[in-house]
């Protein structure tokens, strides 16, 4: 039985829920804020992951692409393709160091250990998991992102269920820096293509068929509709108590149980740890040209600590904007080209 949909959708959703996702910080901005009308949002980014992330999957079968560096230089030429490569390059790299921040952070101040025991141990599974190339990532991943999914839908629900259906922020306000509702959730989906686009280009390997393509996209994009929706409806319940906070989840978990807050700290370190995976996993594809190259996975590991150490949230504030942007730009020169590219 081919169960490669079912890996596919994993890797997909494993990528995109990174810590700003898992925490509840990037649903607050992204669709708590417009209050219910944010919800139809959510269904608008689950129906968008599922469309793109269906489309890049079929052109990976249809035309053999075999990761983004190739389509990068046919989209941009040569020398702008230079630019966007690199700049590609150093985003996978620096977004890995914010998980291992992120890592670093969840072991100080929820399991109240060293800041680097967390960043090593993420660094030294991340090692283990790259020695293995595509099958570690899509070993790690189905095993993983159920537990990720499981987790935030039974919070949502316990939420749903203590609490009522009650709205603390119903209509929330019309316009933000993003713009409105549905400006606003095509944002958010475009913020989340750079490392979408990197990874999903890098799957051919398992990309056995357009209908496994086509599953594979499908599924991982409804999962993550659904878990936009999961976390965002018990945020708009306590819109008052967590929307200003920097990792609401874990308030939100004070009205389910003290247990449960302890135990979504090691959801929201999965989350890390598998948008770590894609970050790393991205990044030495594109280095050693395919190769499983296990010296380079060892540098590229170390190599990450001391930036690590800088801090999480510095390093969000400053790197997650300028690479949303670029992003967006790839997306859109990606999506109007790709159909006549020949790998």
């Amino acid at each position: 039985m081919n169960r490669n949909w079912f890996n596919i959708a994993a890797i997909y959703i494993g990528t995109i829920i990174g810590a700003g996702f898992a925490s509840g910080r990037e649903i607050i901005d992204f669709f708590g804020v417009y209050g219910y009308k944010g919800i139809w949002g959510a269904l608008i980014a689950g129906g968008l992951f599922s469309f793109l992330g269906t489309y890049f999957l079929i052109k990976v079968h249809e035309k053999k692409i075999n990761g983004y560096k190739e389509l990068i230089y046919y989209i941009f030429g040569k020398k702008l393709g230079l630019v966007i490569d690199t700049l590609i390059t150093l985003s996978l790299f620096l977004g890995f160091c914010i998980m291992l921040a992120g890592s670093g952070t969840i072991f100080r101040d929820q399991l109240k250990l060293s800041y680097e025991l967390g960043v090593y141990i993420m660094a030294g599974l991340c090692f283990f998991i790259f020695i293995f190339s595509i099958k570690g990532v899509s070993l790690i991943n189905s095993i993983l992102v159920p537990m990720l999914v499981i987790g935030i839908i039974f919070l949502g629900t316990m939420v749903v269920v203590k609490e009522g259906l009650t709205l603390s922020n119903v209509n929330g306000i019309t316009l933000t820096k993003n713009g409105n509702w549905l400006i606003s959730s095509v944002l958010y989906v475009s913020f989340n293509s750079l490392l979408m686009i990197v990874v999903l280009l890098s799957l051919l390997p398992i990309v056995s068929d357009r209908k496994t393509a086509i599953k594979g996209g499908l599924t991982g994009g409804i999962v993550l509709g659904i878990l936009i929706v999961f976390i965002l409806v018990p945020m708009l319940i306590l819109y008052t108590d967590v929307s200003s906070l920097e990792i609401p989840m874990l308030k939100v978990c004070d009205h389910v149980g003290k247990s449960y807050k302890t135990l979504y700290s090691f959801i929201l370190w999965i989350a890390m740890f598998t948008t770590s995976i894609a970050n790393g996993f991205g990044f030495i594809e594109r280095v050693s040209n395919g190769k499983n190259n296990v010296l380079l996975s060892a540098i590229f590991c170390i190599l990450s600590i001391p930036f690590a150490k800088i801090g999480f949230s510095k390093l969000v504030s400053t790197v997650y904007p300028v690479f949303g942007y670029l992003g967006i730009i790839v997306l859109l020169a990606m999506f109007c080209r790709i159909s006549g590219f020949s790998g």
